[in-house]
């Protein structure tokens, strides 16, 4: 009739783990039921994450008034009641236990607090102290047998006399030791105060000695007689139907036999008088639950149950503990706060617990999370590592969304660089738009005016081309940047280059009897160009085919940022696009330095010269500082790279003409183009 063990050992856990109670003490009576009590719930603690501070066995009633017992006690209960970090007993034990550790408590010389926590088989040994003060165990949490009180139980106990059930004589004997009376003769008055008059009333006994609710032990044995009374009626009418149609005989209860009853016990369901209904499970147990009652003492050592909570094991959705803390009455230690009782303070968020050697598990050093990793929550065992698109926090308590960043065109420096590149794309039209008003003109027509025209256009993409660097990186562009500029600066220097020769060609071709005089005209020049823009654009073609750029996010790039980039994809290609752009460039600063000194007025080849100088310089200290750099500034190299290099082939090659063209126009004549130095 009374509910399993194993969910008082339950309802034990819930509650320490909703008071966060982790370092508890143990008390057990010495004897099986209290190992059985230790060897049951010790498991359940570990595996809930709460430790046991200590294990105390109080011995049972037979030796309990020994000096070794009173000295083995003190030395080894007495001296936990002094632990601060130790405010949670689980005590298990009976009455004689309950003595021991008053007595125990006696001894101590300075003001304590503990919270118990007491078990169901605590109900019964707390009531039979009587007026004796149990101060010690107030505002105890203590398990009960469900209870509930049936209709007319209170009237019931009000009308119990003694006199009036001849039939119950333990109830004589019980009214004789409450009332402190004795009974001589019902049917004579009483005569003096130690008479009983049989007219006493149960509720005027104090609570510690008799209680008028219905205890858990009572309730168990109300529902029995009740299944019992249900069980037989049972019976009795199922052989009375056999009977009749067998023998017409009249059913006897002396026929009856105890085992008969079992099958109709195991199936009974009744609401008993109380509201609830009454039913066996599968293991033939009642399944009823726990309640958890708050202990309040009086100083008039009276003691006043309060219901809190209970464990219901047939609950369902996660129901099966149910608490009111806001009810419950402390210890007077505490003043009216939760007690708390941990071996070792509780971690904050940022923080993760390191086991202290030697201890249990629940004694621990809280130690800040490693660089990069966080803990989100109190009391955890370890810290982790936030997703790769979010950082820690400066408490390391949360991860915080990481920003994307690139090189955008609302920036300072990309407005700058837009700025200058829509400048000199402006200057570079302007300048084209110049020679082609005066393309009539000897300076213009000089070295070849295509190529010249070639070059100026090649001049106006390569400072639109940076352009594509800017902004989010996209597939077009990420596909486009890299190979755009590597085949029209190929172009561009492809130009450079076949100007350089064709000044070279014309001086060698006006010596007499040269051979030379064939490759003079457009077709060396077109061949040049179009012969080194191809070998760039079949590069970037196999570049494209196989590894090609794409848009990437690096994840790790900053604690707080993820840099939005295009991956080259095949850095040996990218470089290989930046070697062939180098090699003309230098063959191209080879040929006109050579040609610097050629006698002609309008000589391209030392403008060609120093810009091709000045177009070296800009890429050969773009390799290291674009190879230091990092993030949104690598493409900003590049991009003022692609800038400083382009305005100095046109500035060094065409500020010269423009200047003759617009402020010396009577130098733009071919008597000044014949004209030789001395």
């Amino acid at each position: 009739m009374v509910p399993n063990e194993a969910h008082q050992y339950t309802g034990i856990i819930h509650l320490l783990k909703h008071f966060g109670w982790t370092w508890v003490g143990l008390l057990a009576v010495d004897d099986d039921s209290g190992a059985h009590f230790l060897r049951f719930l010790e498991p359940l603690l570990s595996k809930n994450g709460i430790c046991s501070a200590f294990v105390a066995r109080i011995p049972k009633q037979a030796v309990w008034f020994s000096t070794e017992v009173f000295r083995d006690l003190k030395s080894n209960v007495l001296v936990h009641f002094t632990e601060s970090k130790v405010n949670t007993f689980v005590f298990y034990g009976e009455t004689m236990s309950v003595i021991l550790l008053k007595i125990v408590s006696n001894y101590m010389d300075e003001e304590f607090g503990k919270l118990w926590i007491m078990t169901a088989q605590m109900d019964f040994a707390l009531t039979r102290f009587g007026d004796s003060d149990l101060q010690l165990f107030y505002g105890a949490l203590s398990f009960t047998i469900h209870s509930n009180e049936p209709q007319g139980f209170d009237t019931f106990l009000q009308m119990t006399k003694p006199c009036r059930t001849q039939t119950n004589g333990f109830l004589k004997e019980f009214w004789e030791q409450a009332f402190d009376c004795s009974f001589p003769d019902c049917n004579v008055p009483a005569r003096d105060s130690e008479t009983c008059s049989g007219e006493e009333r149960l509720e005027n006994l104090p609570g510690a000695f008799f209680e008028m609710r219905m205890t858990g032990h009572s309730y168990g044995i109300y529902n029995a007689v009740y299944a019992v009374a249900h069980a037989l009626s049972d019976l009795i009418s199922s052989r009375s139907k056999h009977r009749a149609r067998v023998e017409r005989k009249r059913v006897e209860l002396q026929d009856l036999k105890t085992w008969q009853l079992h099958p109709f016990l195991q199936s009974i369901s009744f609401n008993n008088s109380a509201g609830e209904t009454v039913s066996f499970n599968d293991k033939m147990e009642m399944g009823g639950g726990f309640d958890i009652m708050n202990l309040i003492i009086f100083p008039n050592t009276s003691v006043f149950r309060m219901t809190v909570g209970k464990m219901d094991p047939k609950a369902f959705d996660g129901n099966e503990f149910t608490i009111n803390e806001n009810i419950i009455v402390w210890p007077k230690y505490f003043k009216q706060v939760l007690p708390i009782s941990l071996c070792s303070n509780s971690c904050h968020s940022g923080e993760h617990k390191e086991k202290m050697e030697g201890l249990k598990f629940c004694c621990y050093n809280c130690v800040p999370c490693p660089e990069g990793e966080i803990a989100n929550m109190t009391d955890t065992q370890y810290c982790f590592k936030c997703p790769q698109d979010q950082y820690p926090s400066k408490n390391k308590d949360g991860c915080i969304p990481k920003v994307i960043t690139f090189l955008s065109y609302e920036e300072p420096v990309g407005i700058s660089l837009v700025f200058v590149a829509v400048s000199f794309s402006i200057v570079t039209a302007f300048t084209l738009g110049t020679f082609i008003k005066h393309e009539d003109t000897p300076i213009v027509k000089a070295n070849n005016r295509d190529l010249t025209y070639t070059l100026l256009i090649s001049l106006l993409l390569c400072f639109l081309c940076s352009l594509l660097f800017l902004g989010r990186p996209r597939k077009v562009t990420c596909y486009l940047r890299q190979t755009a500029f590597g085949i029209i600066f190929s172009m561009a220097v492809s130009c450079v280059l076949a100007k350089t020769i064709t000044v070279v060609v014309a001086f060698m071709a006006t010596k007499p009897g040269s051979s030379m005089r064939k490759w003079v005209g457009k077709r060396l020049a077109n061949s040049i160009v179009l012969s080194c823009s191809l070998i760039q654009a079949g590069i970037c073609a196999i570049w494209l085919g196989t590894s090609a750029p794409f848009p990437n996010l690096d994840m790790q790039f900053r604690t707080s940022e993820i840099l939005a980039e295009c991956n080259e994809g095949s850095v040996i290609m990218f470089y290989l696009v930046l070697g062939y752009m180098g090699l003309l460039s230098a063959i191209s600063f080879t040929v006109a330095f050579l040609a610097r000194k050629l006698p002609d007025s309008f000589n391209e080849a030392k403008f060609i010269t120093f810009s091709m100088l000045v177009f070296c310089s800009v890429w050969l200290s773009f390799v290291p500082t674009y190879l230091s750099t990092k993030g949104k500034y690598m493409v900003a190299v590049e991009i003022f790279s692609i800038l400083s290099s382009s305005a100095g082939l046109l500035g060094c090659i065409f500020f010269p003409k423009c200047y003759i063209i617009l402020l010396r126009p009577q130098m733009n004549s071919k008597k000044q183009l014949i004209r030789r130095k001395n």
